[in-house]
């Protein structure tokens, strides 16, 4: 036994053996630098088209209508929203198309994101161009469209 005692303690001082005998690590190299890469070529350049602004959608902008012109202009365009019950002059009919009809979307446009005031009309009605993008805009106006008796029949916004 005592042998086999002997035998671990010779085994364990030569593998790892005092600190003094150890030889210092060798000296650090600096890395080779690879070699650069082969240009390469870049892809020829495909035209991209140009996304085409989407066509209004008069069912967003019942949404935007519901929110901001229901509470004035009534929830179908009558003019019998509860807001709009003591101002003067009314506001505007939007279901009436002999009126509405008459009217260009740039010209709808304008009033929505002006203001009445900018074409002439009541001051009451708030500019919405801060609230609302050019595209919800357009959204509105086609809406308004689908309001109007008798339907509108001109371009769409």
């Amino acid at each position: 036994m005592r042998r086999l005692a002997q035998a671990g303690s010779l085994l364990l001082f030569v593998a790892c053996g005092p600190s003094e005998s150890n030889p210092p690590p060798p000296a650090a190299t600096a890395p080779t630098p690879a070699p650069a890469p082969a240009p390469v070529e870049a892809p020829a350049a495909t035209p991209t088209a140009t996304a085409a602004p989407s066509a209004a959608d008069p069912v967003r902008g019942a949404a935007q209508y519901q929110m901001l012109c229901a509470s004035c202009h009534g929830p179908r365009g009558a003019g019998d929203g509860p807001a709009g019950q003591n101002l003067e002059p009314r506001p505007a009919r939007h279901d009436d198309g002999a009126y509405m009809n008459a009217l260009s979307n740039e010209h709808l446009f304008r009033v929505i994101k002006e203001g009445g005031a900018a074409v002439g009309k009541s001051p009451l009605m708030a500019p919405w161009g801060v609230a609302l993008s050019d595209a919800q805009i357009r959204d509105v106006v086609a809406h308004l469209r689908s309001l109007a008796e008798p339907p509108y029949s001109g371009p769409q916004p």
